[in-house]
């Protein structure tokens, strides 16, 4: 694994990101909800393998009238299941969704925790999803990596992992921690629309100097 210039990378993915809405900011699109500690990890939540149209539709629908801990613990499953069907695994996420609310209302004293630790002893909140909720609810430096980091910063080369785990010790270790929170809100509209999973369009492709993939890609 070659070193790269992981700030020239950075630089020309956020200049492409320039005037677009961040995922952060309701998955690509300025949502109509507040934007809270709470509703940033419920949709995070929600956003767990799927797609960002139909988490935004989802999240849409249950914050219209369920935006708070209290308000939404007091739902019945089978109303939040209804409000939340257009994201996979609709049924289990409403009951998890339902008992965050219910831990973060009577065990948490209505805050979510700051803390990766009291993140991830939520339910249905592993690694990811506590990095996403620290970086965008409350602006701390972590690493919040998805399929598209996983797969957008092995194919350049900036690690070689197996696992979104090991790829985010070592972005930790090449990335300086003040950018920390950038790398997502940069790779994932960029594995979106170009470093697709299947064809990405090296084209277009603002980095494809750095890439691995790209410069093996050239030798056949």
């Amino acid at each position: 694994m070659a070193d790269k210039p992981v700030n020239e990378i950075l630089d020309r993915l956020e200049r492409r990101s320039e005037g677009r809405a961040s995922p952060g900011s309701a998955l690509g699109r300025e949502p109509s909800w507040r934007r809270t500690p709470f509703t940033i990890l419920i949709a995070t939540v929600l956003s767990q393998r799927n797609r960002d149209e139909c988490t935004y539709a989802a999240s849409e629908r249950l914050f219209a009238e369920h935006d708070t801990p209290e308000k939404l613990m007091s739902a019945s499953e089978d109303e939040v299941d209804d409000l939340i069907r257009a994201v996979n695994f609709h049924r289990g996420k409403a009951r998890a969704i339902r008992e965050i609310a219910r831990i973060v209302h009577e065990d948490m004293g209505g805050k979510v925790p700051e803390d990766i630790e009291g993140l991830m002893s939520l339910p249905m909140v592993g690694r990811k999803t506590a990095n996403c909720v620290l970086a965008y609810a409350f602006g701390k430096d972590a690493i919040c990596v998805d399929t598209h980091v996983h797969r957008i910063s092995n194919r350049i080369g900036l690690v070689k992992s197996a696992t979104p785990d090991a790829t985010e010790e070592q972005l930790m270790r090449s990335v300086p921690r003040e950018r920390w929170r950038s790398v997502n809100a940069v790779m994932v509209r960029f594995g979106q629309e170009v470093c697709t999973p299947l064809r990405p369009k090296h084209e277009i492709c603002p980095i494809r100097e750095f890439c691995d993939h790209y410069l093996e890609s050239r030798k056949t």
